[in-house]
Parts: C-alpha cells; sequence; structure tokens
C-alpha cells in the first residue's frame, strides 16, 4: 500500500465507517496560519501522520516536511510553500486524531477559509490528498505572479459592520475579500486604494489595519491567477464530497463534482464568506466544531461570533490526546 493510499484509506475509513454526528463540524484553517515546527510532534508520535508527511514529500518531489519542521520562516511563508504545507499539516492533525480515536464520529459538515476550502474537500473525498497538494502549489504560485504584476495589498476594518465597508470599497475604490466576522472584514485593492479606505474607516469611527502580504487576495486584482490556475482545476480529478463542504463563495453546502470545481475556479477572485459559512453550519444544526491544523485562528474567531457553540482546536498532539482542554 502507497502512503498516498494509506492516507486516503484514513480519510475514508473515518466518512464511512464512523457513526454520524449531524452537530459536528470540521474546519480547517488557511494562509497565515503556518509557523516554523509545525507538525513535527505530529510526525514524531502518530504514525498515522507520518504517512501523510512522507506522501506530501514525494507528491510535491521535495522536502516539505522538513521546510514545515525546520524552517526557514521566509520561505515557509512564501504562498508557494505556505499553502501546500499548511494543507499537509491540517491533514496531518485529521489523520493523527483519527488514529487515536480522538475523532470517531462522521461529521455531518466540513469548511476551510480560503485555502483551507481544499483540505476540506480531502477530508471529505471530492480530491486526494495528492491531487489537492498539486493543486495549491500550483494555485500560490499563481496567486504569486498577480501579486507581482499587478501589486495589491489588504487591510482589515476593525469595528464597522458590512453596511460600513462596502460604502468604504465604494468611496476607496477597495474591495471587499474576506467576511471573518460581523465586525472584521478585510479589503483588497491597490496600496492607494487600501490607504484611502483606511482613513475612510478611522473617519467612522473603525480602524483599518494593514495586512503584510503579497497581494490583493479575493479580489479582482487575482482575475490572472484564476486564468493561470484554470489548466491545472480542469486537469484534476473532482468527485461529489461525501460529506457536505460549505462553500467560500457562497456560504452554501457543495453537494456535487460539478459545484465544487465551478466553486475553485472562482474562489480566487471572489470574497471569502466565511461568517456567512459559520452562519450556514449552525443553522444546519452544527453546535460542536473541531478546527483540525495549525495555530487556533478560527477556533477564535468561532468564540467570538457564537460563544454558544463548543469550538476545539486539534493543533498539535498534546490537543489530540487532551481536546477537551484545548
Amino acid at each position: 500500500m502507497s502512503v498516498q493510499s494509506a492516507v486516503a484509506d484514513l480519510v475514508a475509513e473515518a466518512l464511512h465507517n464512523a457513526p454520524q454526528d449531524p452537530s459536528l463540524a470540521l474546519l480547517f484553517p488557511g494562509q497565515g496560519s503556518q509557523k516554523v515546527g509545525m507538525g513535527s510532534d505530529l510526525a514524531a508520535a502518530s504514525a498515522a501522520a507520518g504517512r501523510v508527511f512522507q506522501a506530501a514529500d514525494r507528491a510535491l518531489d521535495m522536502d516539505l516536511s522538513g521546510l514545515c519542521f525546520n524552517g526557514p520562516q521566509e520561505k515557509l511563508t512564501a504562498t508557494v510553500n505556505s499553502q501546500p504545507a499548511i494543507l499537509a499539516v491540517s491533514v496531518a492533525c485529521l489523520a493523527a486524531a483519527l488514529e487515536a480515536g480522538t475523532l470517531d464520529r462522521r461529521p455531518g459538515c466540513a469548511a476551510g477559509h480560503s485555502l483551507g476550502e481544499y483540505t476540506a474537500l480531502v477530508a471529505a473525498g471530492s480530491l486526494t490528498f495528492e491531487d489537492a497538494l498539486l493543486l495549491v502549489r500550483e494555485r500560490g504560485r499563481a496567486m504569486e505572479k498577480a501579486g507581482r504584476e499587478q501589486p495589491g495589498t489588504m487591510a482589515a476594518l476593525v469595528g464597522l459592520d458590512s453596511r460600513a465597508a462596502e460604502e468604504i470599497c465604494r468611496a476607496s475604490g477597495a474591495e471587499l475579500a474576506n467576511f471573518n466576522a460581523a465586525t472584521q472584514i478585510v479589503i483588497g485593492g491597490t496600496p492607494g486604494a487600501i490607504q484611502r479606505a483606511c482613513l475612510l474607516a478611522k473617519e467612522r469611527g473603525g480602524r483599518g489595519i494593514a495586512l503584510n502580504v503579497s497581494g490583493a487576495f479575493h479580489t479582482s486584482l487575482m482575475r490572472p491567477a484564476t486564468e493561470e490556475f484554470a489548466g491545472a482545476l480542469a486537469q484534476a480529478a473532482i468527485a461529489d464530497p461525501a460529506i457536505p463542504v460549505v462553500s467560500n463563495v457562497t456560504a452554501r453546502l457543495l453537494r456535487d463534482a460539478a459545484a465544487v470545481r465551478e466553486d475553485l475556479r472562482e474562489q480566487m477572485t471572489r470574497p471569502v464568506l466565511w461568517h456567512q459559512s459559520v452562519m450556514t453550519m449552525i443553522e444546519g444544526g452544527a453546535t460542536t466544531f473541531i478546527e483540525a491544523g495549525p495555530g487556533k485562528v478560527l477556533t477564535a474567531q468561532l468564540k467570538r461570533t457564537a460563544p454558544g457553540v463548543t469550538a476545539i482546536s486539534i493543533d498539535g498532539i498534546g490537543a489530540i490526546a487532551s481536546p477537551s482542554n484545548v
């Protein structure tokens, strides 16, 4: 059995053999969650996680695991590397949790923030781990290239609602990029547009916080990236998800391969409807959320957005051993 099939078999076993729990949702983080050392404790303690990293190194023909474990930070942070690295660590977290029995139920749905949607599709059996790694590496390359050709940046608007953010974008030339929470919206655009938007945010009693990014992701400035990525996406084998995955683009459930392919095609130039996606899952009956992957960003956001739900982060072997203490 190859390491790739071992990863696929482990996920499939959880999806098809575990008892279904409609109240459980899986979450997977996006770019920005990377840090040197991520996944090293998983690889040392979990045979299943070790197989995930072996599969990743083989699929990409590079020492991705070494980059995750040892850095350097600058190389790990490069979009072309951080995207497959975060996906690999997230799947390793999932595999270790399945192996340990920490995750022993079939979730009712899954979702991921931007890049994390690819991880959710792996968990749902829509993409193989290998194909997802190759896709996100090409996605990262295309996004980096678009960022060089059409320079842009991003900022977080804090303390302002979506209506105010929309008005600021119309006045400044910026674009809505991420709806992370009701009053935490990320915008993107040219450096001049973002500077104007931050000034307008201050005038309205909010704040505009500049983000250290290499491009205006999830805006029209990424259109060249979508065109660059089209060939790789067209060649990818995509299956119907075995569990529904919430779309970043529409905040609706993806249930078939055609919808998944269209969603991934549009994702880079459309805003991430994360807050709306969380509401979709809660309205659908989700009461327990498990974030699998590096960092705890989505868990922290969820606790602020919906304090009545149970939110657990599985980002390392310690959390897998004692998930209730996370």
